[in-house]
């Protein structure tokens, strides 16, 4: 692929510089945008330099770290969403997006994958990412919903239902967009950089199968591990 240069890159930057004055005139939190898009920068630069560690590294102990740090942050970010945020509310989340992501993080990479290592950075990292934080993402919708219906006075069961339709709605709706109206970015990336439109499907159906499981998944055992609780506030 070619390397953008800095002068045409800028140009991206244009419509952001517009969008922000407009926050400033409208009287919007204009600093946060500003503020994002430094943060956007400088983690974009600093992940770039760390994976050109990473991807170098022949230790499969520092592979394990960085999944099991990208669980445990998954689940610290989630619990934004949460009226409660304790030890025990984190545990839950955290197994929740742990054990469905861990179980297709393996699949994919240990058998879907020919891997020349068990642990290649290069794929088990991203793959790794995109799992995590869809499963962070549809968590956090589940919760926010189901906890919406409790207050509501709903019974378990009705809010349970609710709760995982509406955190399914981001990644139904993928589905049926993807091709139609948007090309994600792994597919693009490997078009982009000379992979056969073929192929690049093949991957891109394997990552929509892996975030809609592990994403729907990870909502389901949060949801099924809130019965207990709420069955314990009822009595």
């Amino acid at each position: 692929m070619q390397t953008i240069q800095l002068p045409e890159l800028s140009i991206v930057f244009l419509p952001t510089a517009f969008l922000i004055a407009v926050m400033f005139h409208w009287k919007l939190k204009a600093w946060v945008g500003i503020y994002a898009n430094i943060r956007m920068l400088l983690q974009l630069l600093l992940v770039g330099y760390f994976l050109t560690y990473i991807f170098d590294t022949t230790q499969p102990i520092v592979i394990v770290v960085l999944v099991v740090t990208m669980i445990g942050v998954s689940a610290w970010i989630a619990l934004r969403s949460f009226e409660k945020c304790d030890a025990k509310t984190y545990l839950i989340v955290l197994t929740s997006i742990g054990v469905p992501g861990l179980i297709l993080l393996t699949a994919v990479t240990q058998i879907v994958l020919d891997m020349p290592r068990w642990f290649e950075p290069n794929l088990l990292i991203p793959i790794a990412g995109m799992i995590f934080a869809n499963s962070m993402n549809t968590v956090s919708l589940a919760a926010e919903r189901f906890e919406s219906e409790i207050k509501r006075s709903e019974c378990y069961t009705n809010a349970r239902r609710t709760a995982l339709d509406a955190a399914l709605i981001p990644q139904i709706n993928s589905l049926f967009a993807v091709g139609f109206v948007a090309l994600p970015g792994m597919m693009t990336g490997q078009i982009l950089s000379g992979v056969d439109p073929i192929i690049a499907v093949r991957y891109q159906i394997m990552v929509m199968w892996m975030t809609f499981g592990a994403g729907g998944l990870a909502a389901v055992m949060y949801l099924m591990m809130q019965a207990r609780i709420v069955r314990q506030k009822v009595s």
